[in-house]
């Protein structure tokens, strides 16, 4: 082999190496299977990808049998955003409820748990927790995803969550940094822009990411939002004052940087998927997180392409590709070194999210609330998913429900005229309202006050952030939609 094909094959491999895409399907295709053969060092999984714990942990050892050390993602942030449980809920309440007990050693033991049934399955790096602080209560994306509004709350669970992830052989991956949490806009569909100084920004969104390094993070993923106080032109995942001078630098981060998404709009629809993985490990990125419907051999050949040719044509220096593959191979060594290899990573504690869902309930009116005897109708008053936590996971209570009271009904409903259609698919049964967010959705207090001033006996159960004021004969504020979160408010419903 000449002294070009070697350099060029050793271009290759670090263009793939630096690539986490996903796949469509519950077995790994030849496609993929070969270019981990070619140097493909890491895979992204999704729901689409999982049907259960056994196929999970078979399609992993495939990508094994191929790469022995291969990184396997995954996107499982228990409550609202679950892969795991993708089509029954989650068996974990989400950040935000677990920020609402505050109980540091019970957020540990949460994510201790997932990450010993990730590690089950062959899962070595998990693209969690949601380090973001939600200061802005009109966050479309972050919301229930984050451990509260608090700088420090959110800097001490983060850190818990990253030390009982990690606990168990996962690797974890803190997000979305510089902090998504003062936005307003959903990078899915743009760029979000986060126009506070950099005083602001140090003293409240940077804190838990250095609580996050200081605990030992492995990775960290980058946020496709634009913070004029740190660079006025170029969003973080693209800008090398935000990942090299400010994460490597100043805060002293040393693992791994993956960016978000490179499909979503904010990157995407700007820069084109090529170019903003280019400029991406440019700015100090080491990993190219490719989700979303990209997920074929030709997405990957456009961006190992992409990346090659900028070597050569002097755009991305050579050593900088090389310098970020080698911390992506580092990474899976560290996830091999601590892999539990077939035995459970400790002994399981199946009912640590249950114990978590039921703490973390909040009750208004509930001293004089007389538990149901009778199957309700259960109106879900339901808002548009946002795209990171999907339409395919089931939420609210009546599932739940229907367990302990059987006969119960339910109806889903949108817009305005929800009161009057929930009225009159109700009967004359006792309303439980389902709600996400009432304070982002005008149309769902409207509905709401239809059905209390009609019927002031309505139980209201809000599954999101509860910013909105408590109403309602029993209100329950359960601080994330997981199943385990309705289960909890359904065992209150029914006095059980």
């Amino acid at each position: 082999m000449t002294t070009i094909a070697r350099a060029t094959d050793t271009l290759t491999r670090d263009a793939l190496a630096v690539l986490q895409p996903g796949f469509t399907g519950t077995a790994a295709p030849d496609w993929l299977l070969r270019r981990l053969g070619e140097g493909l060092a890491s895979v992204g999984l999704f729901g689409r990808n999982i049907a259960g714990a056994e196929q999970l942990a078979a399609l992993t050892a495939q990508l094994r049998a191929e790469r022995e050390d291969v990184l396997v993602a995954i996107d499982e942030e228990g409550g609202d955003v679950t892969r795991l449980e993708v089509r029954t809920g989650s068996s974990f309440p989400g950040n935000l409820a677990l920020g609402a007990v505050d109980d540091v050693g019970l957020t540990r033991e949460v994510a201790a748990e997932l990450g010993r049934r990730l590690a089950d399955c062959g899962v070595n790096l998990n693209w969690a927790p949601s380090a973001d602080v939600n200061s802005n209560p009109d966050n479309p994306v972050i919301g229930v995803r984050s451990f509260g509004a608090g700088t420090d709350l959110v800097a001490r669970h983060t850190a818990a969550y990253v030390t009982g992830l990690q606990s168990s052989g996962v690797a974890s991956c803190t997000k979305h940094f510089p902090g998504h949490g003062d936005t307003a806009v959903d990078s899915h569909h743009a760029v979000p822009r986060i126009d506070v100084d950099g005083d602001v920004l140090a003293a409240r969104d940077l804190v838990p990411f250095r609580a996050a390094i200081a605990a030992g993070s492995r990775a960290v993923m980058s946020a496709h939002i634009l913070a004029p106080a740190l660079d006025p032109d170029r969003p973080a995942t693209l800008s090398r004052r935000v990942l090299t001078d400010l994460l490597r630098g100043e805060l002293g981060y040393e693992g791994l940087v993956v960016t978000d998404g490179i499909e979503m709009q904010a990157i995407a629809g700007t820069y084109g998927i090529e170019r903003g993985s280019v400029l991406a490990i440019a700015a100090g990125a080491d990993a190219i997180c490719v989700g979303g419907g990209l997920s074929d051999e030709d997405t990957v050949r456009r961006l190992s392409d992409a990346l090659v040719e900028a070597v050569r044509s002097g755009e991305l220096p050579e050593e900088r590709l090389a310098d970020a593959a080698e911390r992506v191979r580092a990474l899976a060594g560290w996830a091999a070194a601590n892999r539990p290899d077939g035995r459970a990573a400790g002994t399981a504690d199946n009912e640590v999210g249950l114990r978590a869902a039921r703490r973390a309930l909040r009750l208004t009116g509930a001293d004089g609330f007389t538990p149901l005897t009778e199957p309700p109708y259960v109106a879900a008053l339901t808002p548009v998913a946002n795209i990171a936590v999907g339409d395919e996971t089931p939420w609210g209570i009546a599932a739940e429900l229907s367990r302990l009271l059987p006969g119960t009904e339910t109806g889903t409903f949108t817009g305005p005229d929800a009161g009057g259609e929930v009225l009159a698919a109700a009967g004359r049964r006792r309303i439980v309202a389902v709600v996400r967010d009432e304070h982002r959705h005008p149309w769902m207090a409207v509905a709401l006050d239809t059905l209390l001033a009609a019927r002031p006996d309505t139980i209201v159960v809000e599954m999101g952030v509860p910013r909105a004021a408590p109403r309602g004969s029993l209100h329950l504020a359960t601080h994330g939609a997981a199943r385990v979160c309705g289960r909890a408010a359904a065992e209150v419903v029914a006095g059980v």
